[in-house]
Formats: C-alpha cells, structure tokens, sequence
C-alpha cells in the first residue's frame, strides 16, 4: 500500500517527520518498506519564462529559446512544440540529474548553445507519457524550484501490509493508525450533493439473488456528465500512489478506493438493458469479457454483475469492455457492493487477474463504507464532470451482517503482556482506532463492538495484540522465560520401534515407503480368502483410484509390488522392509484398530558382485537370521519356529511361525511360487512378518547380565541317531529345559544323512560346552553332566548314540 504524507496530513494533525512517522508506523505493525521523496534532490529544476522562441536555423524541428531564469536569460534548444513565448516552464539546469539518471550538461546542438533542458511531466516522473513540455500556470516566481512552486514535494511511503490488515488498504485507515500514534482526532472527507429532482428509483433496479455472495449492493446515478481529463491535482495525488490517470469519471472512483479503501465501479448506464441491475451466479461456460479484452470461459462458482440481459462485469474483479465510460458517456451508474472475500479470492486466481479491486475485496472490505464512499465518489464526479446526482441512493441489504461483540479481561492482557494496564486504559486505546466499548460482565472486563474495517479481529487474543501493539511493542519490558528442564526417557514403545527400525537398518535393508491405501483385490493375490480377518478392509468414501480404495491390512501386497517394480528397474539384490501400521476391524465390535507390523523381504544374492563375494543366494537361513538378530535386540530368547504352521502366500515346507510360549510373534519363509507368479516376480523372495504389538508386549525392558568365569570350559561332541521327523528345535528344547548342572551352552554343529545312516534316520551332531563359575571342572563332573544329558535326549526322543 502507498501513501503520501501530505494526504495523510489532511485526515490527521500530526507533527512527525517523514522518517519518524515511518518508525511509529512499523512499531504498530505496518512495516514501511520504502519512503521516498517526490521531487527530492530537483531543486535545481525551477521555474522560467520563454521570452522568445526562434526556428532553430539548421534544424527544421528544433526551436531556439531564450530563457529567464530570474536571474539572467540564457539559451536552451528544445525540441517540442507545444510552447510559445511568455509561458512559463520547467528549466533543468545544467548540472541536475533527472530520473533514470540523466545528467544535464552545457552543449551545443546543431551548432546552437544549449544552457538546460525545457522538461516534461514524463521526465519529471510525474506521469507515464506527456505530448511534450511542462506548460506552468501563470503567476509563479521565477526561479523557483517546481516542485515547490506547484506544491508537489511530499513523501512517498509504501508499507508492507499483511492480508489480515484490509483497514489499512486506504489513506484513512492508515491515517486512523497515526491518529491513535499521536492522540488526534481521524478527520473524514465530508460529502456534499446537491441532488436533483428525479428519483434513482424511477430509473433503475437492483436484484440480488446470490446474497450469500453479495450481502450488500448499492448504487447512486448521474446524468448530463461530460468525460474529459482529471484536474492536475487528482492526477498527480493518484500517479503519487501508483495509480495512472484515465478520466475524470474513472479517476474519482480509483481516488476514493485509495482514500477510503472501497472499490467502486462506473457503468455507462446506455448499455446497461432493463435498466436493471441483477447480482447472480455466471452460467458455467458463459464467455465474457473484461475491460482488457480478454474473453474468459466462467464457471458457476463466479459471481456476476449482470443487467437484464447479460453480464457487464466480473462481481469484484473487473468491470466488462461493453458497459465501460467511454468518451461520450452522459449517465452513470456508480456501484458500491460487498463481495464474499472466498468467491472473489478463487475467481481472482481462476482467471489470473490480480487487481486493486480484488486486492480489497478478497481481504474483506468495509460493509459500512458503502454509503460513504458512493456519496464520496458522486459528489467528486458532480464537481469535476459537472454531472447532476438523482436523488437517493439504491441499497439492498438483504443479509445483514451482525456485529462482532467480544469480551476481554484486563488481568488476562495484563498476564499475558506483562504491562501495567486496566480497564480504563485499554478503553482508551481501543476508542483511538474505533473500537467502540462497554462495561463488561465482570468488574475488570470490557465489551468490545468490533467495527466492520477490521475483519480480523474474531477472538479475545486478538485484541490483547491490539492493546500490545497500540502500548507499543517497544515499551513491553524484556524478560528471560523461566522454565525447568525434565529429562525424562521416551517410552518403552517409542524406544522398541527405534530399536526395530535401527536394527533392521544395520542388518543392510533399507526401509521402502509405501500408500496405506491398497487394492481392494490385493489380499487375493497373496492367497488370503474370505473366512481369514484380515479380508475385512476399511474403505475409504473418496479414493484417488480403484488402486487405492482401502486400507491395507497386510503389508505384504504392497512389499512384494515394490519387489516387483524394483526387478522390473534391473534392481535385483533387494533387502527392504516396511515398519507401519495396519488396519485391522475387530470381529467382536467391528471397531478398527492400527497394529504396527514390521514386514521385510529379501531376494537376489547374498553380498553384493565382486571378485572376492560370493554369488550364492539368499535363503531362507538369511532371513532366519535377521530375525534371531530383532529379537536379540528387544531382549528376547528361546523362541520356537514351528513349521507346522504357516500363511497362504509362503513356500509350505520353507516357512514357519515364530512363537515365544504362548504368544504369536510372526512368520517367515519362502514366498510360494504362485504368488511370485501374480506378482510377475520370478526370482524365490524370503519374507517375515512380525506382529510389533506382542513383540512389544513381550520383549524385555533390559539384557540380562551373566557374570563372566575365570575357570576354563569343557566341551562335548555327540551324534545322535534320530527319526527325520524330529527337528533341530525339539533337540534343543529339551538341552534348554533339561537343567543339567554346568551346561552353558550347547550348539548344533553337523547333520548327516546316507552311507551308514537307515532310511527314515538322520545323524545330528551336538556339541555342549560346560563351565563353573567357581571351580574347574574334573573330567568326572563333566561325565556325568554329560552323560545325563544324552540319557534325557535318548528317552524323550528316542534318540541312539552313534
């Protein structure tokens, strides 16, 4: 937003410097991005008279001037042709360096001395394009500065405002900040019409039929205007804030935005048919277009200005090319409304045009302005246009807006801004920007009417920042926060799923990140039928895709496709793993539940390609492994893997559970070949999938300690005759729970089957290793120990020594 200080100085007396007043202006929030001054540093360009002005004698477009100063007359060679002797004008001398950096020198051109330079507005920054030289009104002092002589040096202030400060949009709602800044009274423009006889009501209508759109539309009319240029001083007011000149008519209504923040709007009532006005909903794919000649294909969400025939403009965004002034309007009707800021935001960046309409109205804009700034503009226009103002003004009103009453305590601004203040001071300060208030319903409340400029204000806190920002920012006392450090451990659960993740990671997977929405068929490729629960899936009301239409309840689909899209990149030695939640409905209520499950699969080769690896696959040990590894991590031992129990989608006979006592703890194995073939994956693919829930419940909080012995270890070797049936994990049940005395650990080093073994019978070789923590053992200690053992595995297995 730009502003100027000498339009400020008209709302408000105020005796701030320019760079003061832009300090105390961004200590209440409104930065100052820039303060500039207009026609600073050209007090060298002053005022002169041409007392003659000759042909150039060797140039056919070049006049010859003899120039008074004020002090003496010199000559300066121009090359317009808009002046005449006896005008008064605007002489660079030489030595003054214009906008854009352009010095003047003394020179010669075509042979003649040239002393200065005759100026136009353009080279002045005064305006975008003048027809030739700056023409001055009589009776100004010779030799003195221009700008001063014609009353233009002022400053330049642009501040950065924030979207939720529209009040500030407007010469006055920054004036009424520097009011509150400095203790003085807002002065506000005062309108003064001299209606004539004839009504408005008997020329024109207003409908509105989308009110939640548009809750408010007004509008005034005015016959027998006659369009022509903007008096100077409109034009340069309006090219000061950065705004260009186009007509009396138009300027009126871009000067009265810019001092009171409300957009307004002029139709050239010729065209307007019915003589009607209708506010509704455009048709979508209604063509229209705007006043810069583009055609837009509209949408039912866009708001419409239309007469009674068609639209004439785009509700609060820009007017339409058919219905705009033109240089033979004689009536006009002047529309004021208020526009829902969402619909004029969305239909400002469905069409990419971003104007200072729109800037305003998609903020929020003043709803009780309407009136003031219609009578503002008309009595403008009735002045500069010499136009006749019909009595009364149109304004529908159909949804009132009610106000916004809230309440604030002054303990609690007090707590919160640590400042000294009460009831009767933050009263003061709200009165000083506007904000109308009461006795509250406690003695140390107020109750506060929230004016229609300042739509940001919704709650409480919002107007204790405005006590701390009319207090002043920098008066609030500095104080260090006061706060006490807990160290405190995360709990067990967050540090276990750390733990998992970290240790996978170390094992060499990398974790893939999957949708949590899946197929609805993706529990069918993997073998998982109807009467399994897991096949209840939550779906979700609006998916992206039939591939995304339910929530997984398995993370194995969505593994094996990433598998699968991997192969297909020639990516084949694969290790990833997923740590997610799944989403489960319970059989008993129907309720969902989330169950974290850690799911990983490995396929390809074991280490990577090189001389010295190995090219040996991956199998179904690989993956035994990572998972003896998990568990070890989370504290938890003598677990069992009954290959008697396994999922559809593994490789029966290469898969297995994994159980601690009672408790289900997962699977692993071999991903069966059926389901690699609806997958098109054709490599073997070793997964596990591990219910986090009960490895949680179960793990243990810390590892347990064993003391370590100084006395040396004593181990034995022995094979034993056993059925084919009989597994690995039996033998080692009964080595864990046998108690035998001395036994530290015992391992499994040998299985042998063929030459010398009976069909049906496989060889399994035991070592056991024995130690003492307080002596060494003798070899009958051993024996016996030993001897034991091998009884126990001989009677419950019916094991034989080889």
């Amino acid at each position: 937003m730009i502003v100027t200080y000498n339009w400020l100085k008209e709302f408000v007396d105020f005796q701030y410097a320019p760079q003061e007043l832009c300090d105390q202006l961004t200590m209440v929030g409104l930065e100052v991005d820039a303060l500039e001054e207009i026609g600073g540093n050209l007090d060298s360009v002053i005022v002169a008279k041409l007392e003659s002005v000759e042909q150039h004698p060797d140039a056919d477009r070049l006049t010859v001037c003899q120039v008074n100063n004020g002090t003496e007359v010199v000559q300066v060679v121009c090359g317009a042709t808009n002046h005449k002797t006896g005008d008064l004008i605007a002489l660079a001398q030489p030595g003054s360096v214009l906008p854009g950096d352009f010095k003047i020198k003394k020179s010669k051109i075509r042979g003649q001395v040239s002393q200065g330079m005759l100026c136009s507005e353009k080279e002045l920054a005064l305006a975008e394009d003048s027809p030739g030289i700056m023409i001055l009104p009589s009776g100004l002092t010779l030799g003195q500065p221009v700008f001063e002589a014609l009353g233009l040096k002022d400053f330049q202030i642009e501040i950065g405002l924030t979207p939720n400060r529209p009040d500030c949009l407007s010469v006055v709602g920054v004036a009424r900040e520097v009011a509150a800044l400095c203790g003085q009274k807002l002065k506000l423009p005062v309108s003064q019409i001299s209606e004539a006889a004839d009504s408005i009501e008997q020329q024109a209508s207003v409908v509105i039929e989308n009110s939640e759109g548009c809750p408010r539309y007004a509008a005034r009319m005015i016959k027998n205007i006659k369009i022509g240029p903007s008096p100077d001083w409109m034009v340069r007011r309006l090219e000061a804030v950065g705004m260009r000149s186009i007509n009396n008519v138009v300027d009126v209504t871009n000067y009265v935005m810019m001092e009171l923040g409300h957009p307004l709007h002029a139709f050239d009532f010729r065209f307007l048919q019915d003589q009607k006005i209708v506010v509704k909903s455009a048709q979508q794919g209604e063509k229209f277009k705007t006043l810069d000649n583009q055609e837009h294909s509209l949408t039912a969400d866009d708001l419409m200005i239309c007469d009674g025939q068609q639209s004439v403009a785009l509700a609060g965004v820009m007017g339409g090319l058919d219905s705009e002034v033109k240089d033979n309007t004689d009536t006009i009707l002047l529309e004021a409304a208020y526009f829902k800021p969402t619909m004029i935001r969305r239909t400002s960046k469905r069409y990419g045009l971003h104007t200072e309409s729109s800037h305003r109205f998609e903020r929020g804009a003043d709803i009780d302005m309407i009136p003031v700034a219609l009578d503002r503009a008309a009595s403008l226009i009735a002045e500069l246009a010499g136009g006749q103002v019909l009595s009364g003004i149109i304004d529908s009103y159909p949804r009132q807006l009610d106000p916004v009453i809230l309440e604030i305590s002054a303990k609690k601004a007090k707590s919160l801004l640590d400042i000294p203040v009460d009831c009767d001071n933050i009263k003061q300060l709200f009165e000083s920007i506007g904000l109308q208030t009461q006795t509250g319903n406690c003695s140390d409340c107020l109750q506060v009417k929230v004016p229609s400029f300042r739509p940001d204000i919704e709650r409480e806190v919002d107007l204790i920042e405005e006590v701390a920002r009319l207090y002043g920012y920098d008066q609030i006392p500095v104080t260090m926060p006061v706060g006490t450090v807990d160290a405190q451990l995360p709990p067990l659960r967050q540090l276990l799923q750390k733990t998992l993740r970290q240790t996978i990671v170390a094992a060499g997977f990398s974790e893939a990140m999957n949708y949590s929405f899946v197929a609805a068929d993706s529990l069918e490729k993997i073998g998982v039928t109807a009467a399994d629960s897991r096949s209840v899936q939550v779906k979700i009301l609006n998916p992206l895709s039939e591939d995304q239409s339910v929530m997984r309840t398995s993370l194995v689909p969505s593994l094996l496709e990433t598998v699968a899209r991997n192969l297909n990149y020639r990516s084949s030695d694969l290790s990833l793993f997923e740590l997610r939640p799944i989403f489960l409905t319970q059989p008993e209520n129907g309720q969902s539940v989330e169950p974290l499950s850690l799911t990983a699969v490995m396929s390809g080769q074991r280490e990577p390609e090189g001389w010295s690896q190995s090219s040996a696959a991956v199998d179904f040990y690989d993956i035994k492994g990572v998972v003896e590894k998990i568990l070890t991590k989370v504290n938890i031992d003598n677990v069992s893997f009954d290959a008697n129990f396994s999922q559809p989608y593994l490789h029966p006979g290469k898969s297995c559970r994994l159980m601690f006592g009672n408790q289900l703890l997962g699977f692993l194995g071999e991903i069966h070949p059926e389901v690699l073939t609806r997958f098109s994956i054709d490599q073997p693919v070793y997964i596990f999938e591990l219910d986090v829930e009960n490895i949680i419940a179960t793990a243990g909080k810390y590892a347990q300690f064993k003391p370590l012995s100084r006395f040396p270890d004593v181990k034995r070797d022995s094979a034993l005759l056993l059925d084919e049936s009989i597994s690995a994990d039996q033998v080692m049940d009964i080595v864990n729970r046998s108690k035998i005395r001395f036994v530290e650990s015992a391992t499994i080093f040998d299985l042998y089957t063929g030459k010398g073994v009976p069909a049906g019978k496989k060889s399994l070789a035991i070592r056991v290793c024995y130690r003492d923590l307080e002596k060494t053992l003798t070899e009958v200690e051993v024996s016996k120990s030993h001897d034991k053992l091998i009884r126990s595995l001989c009677h419950l297995l019916g094991a034989e020594i080889r």
